[in-house]
């Protein structure tokens, strides 16, 4: 009989006779029913294999027997080998190490009948051979392996891990602490600086370094702004002389490149109100020794003593902003608290944070270690840090939980932890694949800080994959009961060990009491009005995604910084004498080395971009040592970040050959203001390959998690509503100021340039990961046997819970972040914070099941084609069901019916 034709409800028990006088050893082992009920879709309910075996199915035989008997009986079917079948041929003679060949089952000299002839009906006896009839395609099976491998490999791995917990424990300490001990030991990384290769201002710098090799590349630099007391000028006698003084101890002072005083370099304002002179330095500024800052420090002392009010700008005094603070303590207690209130035990709460402590602590000094190596820089650490707390804590929550739920069913300690790395296991593996993918993709943008960026936190990531999977089932077998729920525990101690084998765990599911929990209940009314939840919850992230519409992007400085520092006030000082232009004046490079006066064509260019408009001055060029190249200083009228001075860069760009004709000469357009505007226009080119690149991949990934097309189109549309969301979001605060103050936002501008490249690719990692935990828990609902609706039902009612205590945990350490000195740092904890508040919430637990549930059935169609072209991973750890030592005959509750099989009526037989 084909399988294809068991379809009617007719038969529901079908019995293999052992045919009197072989050896029961010769007949199935224990794979072969374990594909047997792999393929008839449900398991087998037998006794030992000395008379028949017992398997409830829902079939019907329509196809006569060609060989032997078949016979029906009421809802039984019992097929009677032929004489002279010695048993079923587990292998093909000819390839051993394939247990499920195609083709030519069984050899003209093999005695054994194979399984697939039984399927087939094509029984033989001693000396004949099966022909074609015994081919995979009777059974609709390909040739490969039939078992995905990866929820066997990883179940062995979680009880390896189990069984050898103080081994794998040790492991991860030596781990840490051979890394922390590079990191000790490790040179400190340089400098590398901010480069942008492939756009003007970078090649401009690079050319200024190649022709001015005195000017030190990357170094420190300090702005002093001198002012003169209410009525009074810098240009009286008694002040100048301050100043002068002043300036002359600065420039005689260690590490000092050049300063010049500013009566000399004409930089002081028309009122003579303020002046003021730049320092430039040898080094960088993490490299300044304290003598030179001291230096620094009492001149500009001297100075105040003399009656001027003296503020330092630029980066020389600047201090490391810190990169959370007591805001990130503050995160992670409140993370502890969700993790005991969603799992009601110390050790379930504290699993997750140490794990992620390991995998934190390994990437940070990972980093630090490789920092001089690969020139990473604190930053990197920083993202390192942020995402490895979050994935660290949700990896090991949803294997905790899974745990638990596994030992709610029976199951013992080991096999429990097993089971959870096996499926849960999975989805961490995918789900960690996502984010990798999101984090390794921002090289995709040409930055290579950014690509450092991300692919130091892409490792950090794989980190603490590698540590939910071996160190959380590790430490599960070190505190095997303290994980488990009361209710739990207090079943375990009227019952044996948790550490015995497996002969009697007794099922006590705290958890499926028969009373709907939260998650159960939300599914049921979300299903009830699929429609307008659905349409609720697009039209509100699309209203809150309406600022985005304004993005500006651009780099703070100075005046993003708290009016209490000097940098803040320096920068206020400059704008007020001198215009808002004076804090972010253009570099301007010529190259005139075709031409025949370079003197005159400098000149001239000069003077016609010293009349554009928008420009208020310019200053004297200097020329490099060989004269063929020379730099000048062009102040805009309008900010740095001002739209207007973008504008300005761009005319003088696309005017170049007007202000060149007739000199022989050309200029490209540099200095700190052109490098932000060319980073923010080459990640808005880069931003829609890099998502190509990224959702591409991931649909990939998806499809073969969820053998569907449709759900990872749902997946990545939902991620784009998120993101939008959280866009305008952080425009809202960050550039138009609502709720600033309450957030602790001092002053408002521009968004940094990186964050929507960083925010895509950090937001499309989370969200592909409550993605995949919570439709692959409906899609485990579903390929056992429920439909879509009920599949719904089911997930949300055992992954909510969970992905909803993830979610406020992640949110909790990204907003931690939120109180980091750095500018990018904290709109990035509040841009991850609010992207996790509605990717969670609102896409996943309100679009996900209203869509699927519009959808129905179709939710989960794959093309033939593609189903077969896709590997099979089963994240839903199906195989795991057909374990031998997972039989229903190996648990206590199938004893009984195993043994009512054993006793059915003659006449049936």
């Amino acid at each position: 009989m084909h399988l294809a034709s068991m379809r009617s409800p007719t038969v529901s028990r079908l019995y293999l006779q052992v045919p009197n006088g072989t050896d029961p050893a010769d007949w199935p082992d224990e794979r072969i029913w374990d594909e047997l009920d792999h393929r008839l879709g449900r398991p087998m309910v037998r006794g030992p294999v000395t008379t028949k075996s017992v398997l409830p199915m829902r079939s019907s035989v329509t196809e006569p027997m060609r060989h032997g008997r078949l016979s029906l009986a009421g809802d039984a079917a019992h097929i009677v080998p032929p004489t002279g079948a010695k048993g079923l041929a587990r292998t093909h003679p000819s390839r051993s190490a394939d247990p499920y060949p195609g083709g030519r089952c069984l050899h003209k000299h093999d005695t054994r009948l194979p399984l697939y002839c039984i399927l087939s009906t094509r029984f033989v006896g001693r000396g004949t051979t099966t022909g074609g009839g015994c081919s995979d395609s009777l059974v609709g099976y390909p040739r490969q392996n039939r078992r995905p491998a990866m929820a066997s490999f990883l179940h062995r791995l979680g009880r390896l891990a189990f069984r050898r917990r103080w081994y794998a424990v040790l492991m991860w300490v030596v781990v840490l602490a051979g890394v922390g001990a590079g990191a000790a030991l490790a040179p400190a990384a340089p400098d590398t600086g901010f480069s942008m290769p492939g756009t003007e201002s970078q090649q401009a710098l690079d050319q200024l370094q190649q022709n001015f090799p005195s000017t030190a590349a990357g170094g420190a630099v300090a702005r002093v702004v001198f002012v003169a007391p209410d009525g009074q000028k810098v240009t009286a006698s008694q002040n100048e002389a301050a100043i002068d003084k002043a300036v002359a101890d600065i420039a005689g002072g260690p590490q000092v490149a050049g300063a010049v005083s500013p009566f000399q370099a004409h930089t002081v304002s028309k009122d003579a109100s303020t002046a003021f002179t730049t320092v430039s330095y040898k080094v960088a500024a993490k490299d300044l020794t304290d003598s030179s800052k001291q230096s620094l420090e009492q001149a500009v002392q001297h100075a105040h003593d003399a009656g001027l009010t003296v503020e330092v700008g630029g980066t020389a005094l600047a201090t490391t902003p810190s990169a959370g603070g007591a805001g990130e303590g503050i995160g992670i207690v409140i993370a502890a608290v969700v993790l005991l209130i969603t799992f009601g035990s110390m050790a379930a709460a504290g699993v997750p944070l140490l794990t992620a402590l390991f995998s934190v602590g390994i990437g940070a000094a990972g980093i630090l270690a490789l920092g001089s190596a690969l020139g990473l820089s604190a930053t990197t650490t920083t993202l390192a840090t942020m995402l490895g707390l979050a994935v660290g804590i949700d990896y090991a929550v949803f294997i905790i939980s899974r745990y638990r739920e596994e030992r709610g069913r029976g199951h013992t300690a080991q096999e429990a932890a097993a089971r959870a790395v096996g499926t849960a296991g999975s989805s961490v593996v995918f789900a960690g694949l996502t984010v990798i993918i999101g984090l390794a993709g921002l090289s995709v943008v040409g930055i290579p800080m950014l690509t450092k960026m991300g692919l130091a936190a892409a490792a950090t990531v794989a980190v603490a994959v590698l540590v939910a999977l071996t160190l959380v089932p590790a430490l599960l077998g070190i505190f095997p009961r303290a994980v488990l729920p009361r209710a739990l525990r207090r079943a375990g101690r009227a019952a044996r060990s948790v550490e015995d084998s497996a002969e009697t765990a007794t099922p006590t599911d705290a958890t499926h009491s028969g009373k709907p929990n939260g998650g159960t209940r939300w599914a049921r009314f979300v299903l009830r009005r699929p429609l307008p939840v659905l349409l609720l919850a697009i039209v509100g992230l699309g209203v809150i995604a309406v600022p985005v519409t304004q993005l500006h992007l651009g780099t703070t400085g100075d005046e993003s910084k708290p009016t209490s520092t000097t940098e803040r006030r320096a920068y206020d000082d400059l704008a007020k004498a001198f215009g808002p232009g004076s804090n972010g004046p253009l570099t301007i490079v010529v190259d005139a080395k075709s031409a025949s006066d370079p003197m005159t064509a400098v000149t001239a260019i000069e003077q016609k971009i010293s009349a554009t408009p928008g420009i208020v001055s310019v200053s004297k060029a200097r020329f490099s040592p060989a004269g063929t190249t020379a730099v000048f200083s062009a102040v805009p009228a309008t900010s740095p970040t001002d739209t207007r001075t973008a504008d300005l860069v761009n005319s003088l760009r696309s005017e170049r050959p007007t202000v060149t004709s007739g000199t022989g000469a050309t200029y490209m357009v540099s200095g700190s203001t052109a490098i932000n505007i060319d980073s923010a226009a080459k990640v808005q080119n880069a931003l829609i390959p890099y998502l190509a690149v990224v959702v591409g991949l991931a649909f990939v990934l998806l499809m073969v998690v969820f053998r569907s097309v449709l759900i990872p189109l749902k997946a990545a549309v939902g991620f784009l509503l998120s993101v939008l969301a959280a866009l305008g979001a952080v425009v809202a605060v960050f550039q138009w100021g609502w709720l600033a103050g309450l957030l602790g936002v001092t002053t408002t501008g521009p968004i940094m340039s990186l964050m929507p490249i960083f925010m895509v690719g950090i937001v499309f990692g989370l969200a592909m990961d409550y993605e995949v935990f919570l439709v692959a828990r409906m899609r485990e609902a579903y390929v056992h046997g429920g439909d879509t609706r009920k599949a719904i039902v089911s997930g949300m009612g055992t992954s909510a819970r969970v992905v909803v205590a993830a979610a406020l945990i992640m949110m909790a350490v990204f907003s931690g972040f939120m109180g980091a000195g750095d500018s990018m740092i904290k709109m990035i904890g509040f841009g991850m914070a609010i992207a996790v508040l509605f990717d969670a919430f609102v896409v996943r637990m309100a679009i996900v099941p209203a869509a699927l549930a519009l959808l129905g059935n179709r939710a989960w169609w794959l093309p033939r084609w593609l189903d077969r072209i896709l590997p099979k991973v089963d994240v839903e750890g199906e195989a795991l069901d057909h374990r031998p030592e997972h039989r229903p005959e190996h648990r206590p509750e199938h004893r009984e019916a195993t043994a009512e099989a054993e006793a059915e009526p003659a006449s049936v037989r």
